[in-house]
């Protein structure tokens, strides 16, 4: 999943206090107070912000021309850091607060701050205060921020007439409302099934063990992904997963069906009035990609460069089921991980349940931290009796030598109402000499308790380095001279995706998969199967990720009125991947990345193609090698958005990139 990088964020001290910082004085970070605290004094709070913010605004119009540039843009700037920290807060405590009031006090934080900055992007007098700055003698930087900000002040509306700016407000704000009822129907509506203990032959044992029968002799699963994944993965029983593989995909249903046929109209009559053809085109423009266009003809280049891989891979998997059951002819969707894991285990002999007693929670969360300590030389220092929204949040600040670079906050296990999903959220945003960067790694790993040691399996293990390449890139992108406007969105998932390597290494996980038991490391002969046994399905899951991409685009690429999702569910799942639509679910209402992403969902494997080209830097000087690392500090996570992601990557590289690496990825060369 995403970091999403609001404009920035002031630390809460400011915020309460209602002043701007002094350049030479940063306060210790601790944004999550407020979420520790009441209602009332996060309404407070929220308002606190929001007041700062129309002082900054007002005074920023209230200058007399000629304005200065460096002063006008700083109270501009302060104005965004202010703002974004309600906005910020309210996105996280939206997902993680586990009282209602709290989650309702979130909702109207982020609904009230939303329609302010709204109201800002809107104003001609805000506008017309930038635009008419002198930037004769602006450096580069500063140069970029401006231009930048006056192009997004122009995709909002401010040049529209009265009329369309009033409709541009009115839709915005209702957007976020809808945004918010779509995610709260997944997150609220995690079902249940039971199921005999029979259908846990193949679990590993700590997964049976803790999962034992009730009164009624059924063992209850949960579609959490703690169950949910493992369950598809390992259970012999082909009718149990297919059950719960359906029941899977009825999440948000059927409520989410008119709440996302809202969503897309709300989005398509949004861009109409900015003068574009659709939402699709809209989102696009300001991406690396450019237009609608281009991210449709990626999605077809993907798609058919993974033709072939797909069908061998899809292949391998029928000839395994035709070895249980000659007659058959078709595999289906709840097979595919059960059959993927008996290719892996037979061709190329590797159980992916023999690594997890390697894989403990604890053991792998300070693997990662030791390893990116290692790296970028930073040390972490945990910080007891934070306040935070929950007992099981952890919190920790990041230090370059004696130099406090910001602080971050694990919230790592399932709870009711709780997001579902993993993914990094900014708290508090940094800017160089104001604030510190402060981000949350929200995640959904086994709890280590009683009989179940918390083990992880493999995918775990990706999928946590993944998230914490956007933790670091969060921090370490906390300390530029402006704090918007943000980096390209279809680059922010390239640096997560690239830190998914090491834990595919061999020789790094060698430094913390130990046997939770005895201590043993992960033998390299095994940990080499597991990376070769990776490679397969790579066909298959690159046109998985295809499919959500044209969904997730051509969602968007059209008048909606009229439009039937579950139709079109159905088509592209036919048209990417081999495996047909099952009648009867709607995956699409529990595809949160539909209000998050909208139609950009193609990020993921456009990322993916700049990260596999920045990593061929580390297979060629070390994957533990500080001098690669610093340079790609340096170059592309501590500029954050102050120059376009092409340059970044450019700069890194010494040429730009290209498609040659990820070519070899996917055809199993690298």
């Amino acid at each position: 999943m995403r970091f999403t990088r609001l404009t920035a964020v002031v630390l809460l001290f400011a915020s309460l206090c209602g002043s701007s910082l002094a350049a030479d004085k940063v306060p210790t970070p601790g944004a999550a107070t407020i979420l520790a605290g009441t209602p009332q004094q996060y309404a407070s709070a929220c308002h606190a912000d929001m007041d700062q913010a129309k002082s900054q605004m007002a005074a920023l119009k209230a200058m007399k021309a000629p304005r200065d540039p460096m002063q006008a843009l700083d109270g501009y700037d302060e104005a965004e850091l202010v703002l974004s920290n309600a906005l910020a807060r309210s996105g996280l405590a939206h997902e993680v607060e586990p009282a209602a009031e709290m989650r309702s006090a979130a909702e109207k934080c982020e609904q009230e701050a939303d329609a302010l900055n709204t109201d800002f992007s809107l104003d001609r007098g805000i506008y017309d205060a930038l635009a008419g700055l002198d930037r004769s003698k602006l450096d580069a930087e500063t140069k970029f921020y401006l231009e930048r900000t006056l192009r997004d002040f122009r995709r909002a509306g401010v040049d529209r007439d009265d009329a369309t700016r009033a409709k541009i407000k009115n839709l915005r704000e209702q957007l976020v409302k809808t945004g918010q009822e779509f995610g709260n129907n997944i997150r609220s509506d995690v079902r249940k099934i039971e199921v005999d203990p029979a259908a846990l032959t193949g679990l590993p044992d700590d997964f049976r063990a803790a999962h034992k029968p009730g009164p009624n002799g059924k063992v209850t699963l949960t579609t959490d992904n703690t169950d949910y994944v493992p369950f598809m993965t390992y259970s012999t029983s082909d009718k149990a997963r297919e059950e719960f593989w359906k029941l899977y995909r009825l999440r948000g249903h059927p409520k989410n069906l008119a709440v996302l046929s809202q969503m897309l109209q709300e989005r398509y009559e949004l861009a109409t009035l900015l003068g574009y053809k659709d939402w699709a085109d809209y989102i696009t423009e300001d991406k690396m990609i450019g237009s609608e266009k281009n991210a449709a003809d990626f999605i077809e280049k993907i798609a058919t460069a993974s033709r072939a891989r797909m069908e061998h891979d899809y292949q391998e998997l029928l000839e395994r089921k035709r070895q249980d059951d000659p007659k058959v002819t078709a595999v289906y969707p709840w097979q595919s991980p059960y059959l993927s894991e008996k290719v892996r285990a037979e061709k190329y002999d590797f159980d992916a349940r023999t690594v997890r007693p390697y894989f403990q929670y604890a053991k792998v969360k300070q693997g990662i931290m030791d390893l990116s300590g290692k790296m970028f030389g930073i040390t972490y220092r945990r910080v007891e009796n934070a306040k935070v929204w929950h007992p099981d949040v952890e919190t920790y600040e990041v230090y370059d030598g004696d130099r406090l670079l910001g602080r971050i906050y694990f919230d790592m296990f399932p709870r009711e109402n709780k997001y579902k999903h993993y993914a990094t959220f900014p708290i508090a945003n940094g800017k160089r000499g104001r604030a510190l960067p402060e981000a949350v790694l929200v995640c959904n790993f086994p709890r280590p308790s009683g009989d179940d040691p918390g083990l992880m399996e493999h995918g775990d293990v990706v999928t946590f380095f993944h998230e914490y390449g956007h933790l670091l890139h969060a921090i370490f992108s906390g300390n530029t001279r402006w704090t918007g406007p943000n980096l390209e969105w279809d680059f922010i998932e390239a640096p997560s995706q690239m830190l998914e390597e090491w834990a595919r290494d061999p020789g790094v996980l060698q430094t913390f998969a130990k046997q939770y038991k005895t201590g043993e490391p992960l033998p390299i002969a095994v940990a080499k199967r597991m990376k070769t046994a990776d490679d397969f399905g790579r066909g298959l899951q690159v046109r998985q990720q295809m499919f959500y991409a044209a969904l997730s685009l051509q969602l968007y690429a059209c008048n909606p009125r009229g439009l039937d999702s579950t139709e079109l569910v159905a088509q592209l799942q036919d048209r990417y991947t081999p495996f047909k639509y099952v009648k009867g679910t709607y995956m699409q209402e529990s595809f949160g990345h539909l209000d998050g992403y909208s139609a950009i969902y193609y990020t993921y494997m456009w990322s993916l193609v700049i990260a596999k080209d920045m990593y061929t830097v580390f297979r060629h000087d070390g994957l533990l090698s500080p001098k690669a690392a610093a340079r790609y500090r340096h170059a592309v996570l501590e500029p954050g958005g102050s120059k376009p992601a092409a340059v970044l990557v450019t700069d890194f590289l010494g040429r730009p990139y290209g498609f040659q690496a990820y070519e070899d990825w996917l055809n199993g060369k690298m």
